[in-house]
């Protein structure tokens, strides 16, 4: 980026409440079509919207890869009124010649007057630099603070793979009232209901990967895929995320020994799968063509995580992943520090003490070593409770 002195003024909610009165209103609506698409990785989740005299004349939003980005869309929707305008955008305009053209460029052409941001790009190919090319261009830059935590929690995987070259993880636990996720002779269905097996849908499609652990592919022999159906989707829906829907989320298996069935679920479904392990011996015809064996390096006679996640990250284009898995894997992740966000069910049952743990986390003595989690969402799924949690 060239090194100069950006002049965008940044507005706090106070300074939103007076002159700029209007512009919370329209970036929320940005926000809002922004997350029309459950995934567009490897790139961001944007939207924009043009407004002209207190009327939204265009909006728009990203697909995917190769196709129009949100200003684009947005641009082309207003018919020629973007003239003056301004354009309030979900993320910095890129700067950068990639599938598609720099927006900064398009925005200039169309001679807006003012672009209101929520947040700055951290691809290290922008990061400033579209602001540089609109103020260098004669348009003024806003950067609305009050919405930058609000843009990053819709691309959260994206900021966090271009700060740490690692994806974000969503780990998602179901248990009784009680703390149990199955019963002592291993009956875990179901413990949740069907409306909250469906929300769990929703951050598969918005992962790029689902991981799992051996113990569960031996004991549960799921498949793990996507269930678009049980999205519920409306016809408009379905076609903001043709693109998305295109590419199916991996499935990737821990699996340190390599004992993966090839009669297993997972492996014999539609799409790929990802197995690491530390053995390598491997027979040409053990698996479908969909499997890659993956070897990572040791910890313990174990899968290391990290360097699976960083694997996942550099080498599979990885931006969120869901981990579905049993209380074995589900701990490690916890103890290794690896889990961004918890979402966790609560089913009104109760199963009983010999039941199965949610974790297999031991030997605390004292109150402040427990783990401490923040509350960030609440909500009743069906007959369910559905907490969304952060590790402290």
């Amino acid at each position: 980026m060239r090194q100069r002195v950006l002049v965008m003024k940044t507005l706090t909610s106070q300074q939103l409440d007076g002159a700029y009165s209007g512009w919370a209103c329209y970036m929320r609506r940005a926000l809002d079509i922004a997350a029309n698409v459950f995934n567009t990785s490897p790139n961001p989740r944007v939207g924009c919207v043009i407004v002209k005299g207190n009327e939204i004349v265009g909006e728009g939003w990203h697909l995917g890869p190769g196709q129009n980005h949100a200003e684009i869309e947005a641009l082309d929707r207003s018919g020629g009124k973007a003239k003056s305008a301004i354009a309030f955008v979900t993320m910095e305009p890129c700067s950068h010649i990639g599938r598609t053209g720099p927006c900064s460029k398009a925005l200039i052409e169309a001679g807006v007057e003012s672009v209101v941001i929520a947040s700055v790009d951290p691809d290290e190919r922008v990061c400033g630099q579209g602001i540089v090319d609109l103020e260098d261009a004669g348009i003024n830059v806003f950067h609305l603070l009050s919405f930058d935590e609000l843009a990053r929690d819709i691309n959260p995987g994206y900021f966090k793979r271009h700060k740490s070259r690692m994806p974000f993880v969503r780990l998602k636990l179901a248990m009784s009232i009680d703390g149990r996720t199955g019963l002592a002779n291993g009956k875990s269905k179901w413990i949740t209901s069907s409306e909250a097996r469906s929300d769990v849908q929703k951050y598969r499609a918005r992962s790029n990967a689902i991981i799992t652990g051996i113990n569960t592919v031996l004991e549960d022999d799921p498949a793990l895929t996507l269930r678009i159906d049980d999205l519920k989707l409306n016809k408009s829906q379905l076609e903001n995320n043709r693109i998305a829907f295109l590419k199916r989320p991996l499935r990737v298996i821990v699996d340190s020994k390599k004992r993966t069935p090839d009669t297993s679920k997972i492996i014999n479904s539609e799409g790929g799968v990802k197995i690491f392990t530390n053995e390598m011996e491997y027979k040409g015809d053990e698996f479908p063509q969909n499997v890659e064996l993956v070897q990572t390096t040791s910890a313990q006679g174990r899968v290391d995580l990290r360097t699976m996640l960083e694997s996942l990250s550099a080498n599979f284009g990885c931006d969120e992943v869901l981990v579905e898995a049993g209380p074995t894997l589900s701990t490690s992740f916890i103890k290794e520090d690896l889990v961004d966000e918890l979402v966790l069910y609560i089913a009104p049952k109760i199963l009983g003490s010999d039941a199965r743990p949610l974790t297999e986390i031991t030997g605390l003595i004292e109150m402040n070593e427990c783990l401490q989690f923040s509350v960030k969402e609440f909500d009743k799924v069906g007959a369910d409770i559905k907490v969304v949690l952060t590790i402290n």
